[in-house]
Parts: C-alpha cells; sequence; structure tokens
C-alpha cells in the first residue's frame, strides 16, 4: 500500500545544514504496483451496468470492448474460457450487466475489468442471486478444499439421490452395474425441481447420514435453465451438503452448467454418467492386479530361493575343508531354507484367506443373497399387513353393530313401540306440536305403533298434564 512515509526515506539537507522532510521517491513500476494491489484489494468483485462500444476479438478468441454510459468508459474483456457460459453475443451499442474484477495492466498503467459474467442488461435476477450467494458462502468458508472430505476407494454402498423417473439414474445405475457388477445401490427418489424439490434434497442428506451405512453420495440431474436447477442453488441444500458426513459428488446437469452443490460438494462430475464412474472402481480391473501382485510375489520369491540355492552350492563347492564346518553351514542353510520356505508359505496363506475374505464379502453383497434377505422382509411385512387389516376389519364390525343399535333406539318406530303417538292435521299431515294450530271439531290422524286413528278435536288445552 502507497505511504507516504517508509524505511526507503531518506533524509536531506539544505543549503544550512537543516534536515528536509523525508520523502519517498517512487519508481513507475513501484507506483503502477501498489495502485494494482489496491484496486484489486478493494473491488475483487464488482457488477458494472453499461453500453458496448469498440467490441472486437482477435485471434485469441477473447472479447475486448469498452464500456460506457452517459459521463464515463472502462475498458473491459472477457477471456475466452469465460465465454462458454454465454447465451448472447455482446455487440457495439448494446446495454449489458456484467460482474468482474478490477485490474491494472502495469506495462502501461492503465486499469479494466476482467468480466466472468455477461448478460444483456434488464434480466438474470435469478444469476444475481446466485452470484450473492456463491460469494456469501465462500466468504463463510463453505467452499474450501479442507472441508472436502475423500472419496472411499471401494465402497460398500452407493446412494443416489435424484428423481426415479429422470434419465440419469437409469445412466448411473448402468454404469456402476457395468464397472461393479454386485455394488449395493440405494436410490433415494427426490424431486429435482419444482416447489419442494429443496425441502426434499435436504431431508434425503439428513436421513442418509442418520443411516450410516452409505460410504458415498451422489446427488444428481440432467441439464436444465437457471430455474430448473433453482433447488441445487439454495442456501438450505448447500448448507445440508457441507454438514454431511457422507462424502457428496455433485453431478447436476451438463459440464457447463455450474451449481452452488457443485462448489459445497466434496469432488463435482460433470455429468451424472461421469459421477458414477468416479464412484466405484472397474471390478475386473482389481481382479487383474490382484492377480498380478500374487503372480509377482510367487515370481519373487521363487527367484529369491533359486538365488540362495545357487549361493548354497557355490559356497559348497569353494568350502572344501573342514568338513565339520561345511557340515555345520549346510545345516545352518538348511534351516534358513526351511525358514524361508515357511514365511512363504505363511504370506501365501495370509494372502490366501485375504483374497477368501473378500470373495465372502463380494457373496454377501450378491443379488441373490439380497433377493434372500429381501424376500423374507416381504414376508413378514405381509403378515403384519394381513394382521392388521383382519384387526381394523374387526374393529369397523364392533363400531358398525353399536351403532345400528343406536340408529333403531332412535328411530320414529321404535318411539311408538314405547307408548308414543304422532298427531297430524287432516288433509296436509303437518305435525301438530301446540294446540293453537287446531281448531275444534277439526280432524287430526293420530299414528300408533301398531296403526293410526283419525280422531275429532272436542276440546283442547294449552297446559298438558305433568303427570304423564
Amino acid at each position: 500500500m502507497i505511504s507516504p512515509i517508509d524505511k526507503n526515506m531518506t533524509d536531506s539537507q539544505d543549503e544550512f545544514g537543516k534536515m528536509e522532510p523525508m520523502r519517498k521517491v517512487y519508481s513507475v513500476s513501484e507506483l503502477n504496483a501498489n495502485i494494482k494491489y489496491l484496486l484489486e484489494e478493494k473491488f475483487p468483485f464488482v457488477w458494472i451496468l453499461g453500453e458496448v462500444s469498440n467490441f472486437r476479438v482477435p485471434l485469441s478468441g477473447h472479447f475486448y470492448f469498452t464500456l460506457k454510459d452517459e459521463e464515463s468508459q472502462i475498458n473491459a474483456v472477457m477471456f475466452r474460457n469465460q465465454q462458454r457460459q454465454l447465451k448472447f453475443k455482446p455487440e457495439d451499442g448494446m446495454r449489458i450487466t456484467g460482474m468482474g474484477r478490477l485490474s491494472v495492466y502495469e506495462p502501461r498503467g492503465s486499469y479494466q475489468i476482467i468480466l466472468e459474467y455477461l448478460e444483456p442488461s434488464g434480466i438474470g435476477a435469478l444469476q444475481i442471486a446466485f452470484e450473492k450467494l456463491k460469494a456469501q458462502l465462500a466468504a463463510e468458508g463453505l467452499f474450501d478444499e479442507k472441508h472436502k472430505k475423500a472419496l472411499p476407494f471401494l465402497p460398500h454402498k452407493i446412494a443416489l439421490v435424484t428423481s426415479p423417473s429422470g434419465a440419469a439414474v437409469h445412466d448411473m445405475l448402468n454404469i456402476i452395474n457395468r464397472r461393479f457388477s454386485n455394488m449395493n445401490i440405494q436410490v433415494v427418489a427426490v424431486k429435482v425441481q419444482g416447489e419442494g424439490a429443496e425441502n426434499e434434497i435436504v431431508d434425503a442428506l439428513e436421513k442418509l447420514n442418520q443411516q450410516a451405512d452409505v460410504d458415498v453420495a451422489i446427488l444428481a440431474r440432467g441439464g436444465g435453465s437457471l430455474e430448473d436447477l433453482h433447488a441445487f442453488n439454495s442456501d438450505s441444500v448447500a448448507r445440508a451438503i457441507f454438514m454431511s458426513k457422507v462424502p457428496i459428488i455433485s453431478a447436476v446437469g451438463h459440464e457447463t452448467d455450474y451449481t452452488i452443490a457443485d462448489f459445497v460438494a466434496d469432488l463435482r462430475a460433470p455429468t451424472p454418467s461421469a459421477a458414477a464412474e468416479m464412484a466405484v472402481p472397474v471390478k475386473i480391473e482389481l481382479l487383474q492386479k490382484l492377480n498380478g501382485i500374487s503372480s509377482d510375489l510367487k515370481y519373487r520369491m521363487v527367484n529369491i530361493t533359486d538365488r540362495l540355492r545357487f549361493n548354497l552350492k557355490d559356497m559348497s563347492q569353494r568350502l572344501v575343508d573342514p568338513q565339520k564346518k561345511i557340515a555345520d553351514w549346510r545345516l545352518r542353510i538348511d534351516d534358513y531354507t526351511s525358514r524361508m520356505m515357511r514365511h512363504i508359505r505363511i504370506l501365501q496363506q495370509r494372502h490366501r484367506e485375504r483374497f477368501l475374505w473378500w470373495k465372502d464379502r463380494l457373496w454377501v453383497h450378491s443379488p441373490t443373497h439380497q433377493a434372500r434377505n429381501l424376500k423374507i422382509i416381504v414376508e413378514q411385512n405381509k403378515y403384519r399387513l394381513l394382521k392388521s387389516y383382519n384387526k381394523n376389519i374387526d374393529r369397523k364390525a364392533a363400531r358398525l353393530s353399536e351403532l345400528s343399535i343406536q340408529l333403531e333406539t332412535l328411530s320414529p318406530t321404535a318411539i311408538l313401540k314405547r307408548g308414543y303417538s304422532i298427531t297430524r292435521t287432516i288433509p296436509d299431515l303437518k305435525l301438530v306440536l301446540d294446540p293453537r294450530v287446531v281448531s275444534i271439531e277439526q280432524d287430526l290422524e293420530v299414528m300408533v305403533a301398531k296403526g293410526t286413528l283419525t280422531c275429532r278435536v272436542k276440546g283442547k288445552s294449552e297446559h298438558g298434564p305433568e303427570n304423564i
């Protein structure tokens, strides 16, 4: 940083011997270097809006142009490897919005903006939100390499967190089964776009960490627009990936698509198919390598044995006298040979046991063994379902009987059987609830349990008997 006083400042004296104030004298290169440091430190990334002019593309393929507004302008450049993300080509007179970093070209002492992203002005709210969240998570350290977990060399179980109906899951299953035929695979079905996709992905990652039997997980979906990939650019999904104890491979979209999930994940794959290849080795190559190591070990042991035998024969020929010493050496050599052969047999036995152990483990994870266990689980679930079904039928039948009794008790016929009657006017058959609605000599119909009576009113009273 530029400072008016530093260790390179020198004192000077005037003609009267007085000390003048210390001053720093910069070379042009030093001054430009300090300006470059200050500018790039102060403006690491900025968004800028302006009109394109003097647009040109040299043989290098980089974009060079000027961004201007009504009062000022700035030189801009976009390198060729950043242009793959563009959906349009800038032209003179076009208003654009861009994101980049300021830099100083020291040999000329000029500054410019190096653009990482461009879009026509007026669109890109999702991209702006993407870049904002990306910058925030990067500042928090979620993208740091020190947090990345290494993938296991040979996982025992792989989880595929993706849509069960998409092409990505079928591609990954085909590749994994082709590379390692009896690999244990768990497909975790989630929505990969639309409402609720973000929550389903977070829940799936949390459940995988609770299982404690998954060695690596692939978070995958096919390509799409920025809107389609919104769930993978969310804060909650990014933090769920960061908190996961299970290593996560992000395989979202095509090779040119980048999401927040790609930056947080332990490994980013350009496609779901590539993620499947990264997750598992080729089984036949492992077996070939194992056989090669075994053959090499046998060859080395035989070679050592032959060399020792040759040395033994050579020493025997050279040592003619005394016979006793020769006999001692022979005994010692025989002992060494026996120990060596015994050690070779022990090593071979250990390798054989290790091979059989791997063979047993492979058998335990074979589809036949898994199918047998799943069949037992299906039978158990079938028994529980049938038991629950019968229990539910008995409970519903008892409830139906109870309600039938209540319905019978409350029916009008049952009320009439207890000695009550229903009185209606003739001929309009209106219920008589109040003596004031009928008149003297009016005919009435009285319904009883076993028939009806036709009566004529001879008198009425508004106060009925109280000793019913």
